[in-house]
């Protein structure tokens, strides 16, 4: 098993969590309109720093993880404003 870590403009959770359900990961957390920073700069939810940043995570199968990957990073490539989406893969070393 796998956590893919998620984080990407508040804008595409939608989008992000339909990925997710064609790939079959029906239990995820989210983490909505969090403050963070990335390439454009800060993210603060406000006038001066607009817009936010959204986590997701979920625990994937091992052989489960490149093909979401894939549909994650065409996603990603498919226009400027999806660049800011970064999926992280960590291991799982025990789960309840």
């Amino acid at each position: 098993m796998k956590l893919v870590h998620m984080t990407f403009h508040f804008e595409f959770a939608e989008t992000v969590e339909n990925i997710l359900d064609r790939h079959n990961i029906s239990a995820f957390a989210r983490y909505p309109m969090i403050e963070g920073k990335d390439a454009d700069g800060k993210h603060y939810g406000n006038k001066i720093f607009p817009g936010s940043i959204t986590v997701v995570q979920a625990v994937v199968a091992d052989e489960a993880v490149e093909d979401l990957m894939d549909a994650l990073g065409a996603f990603r490539a498919e226009k400027p404003a999806h660049a800011h989406l970064e999926a992280l893969i960590l291991p799982v070393e025990r789960r309840l």
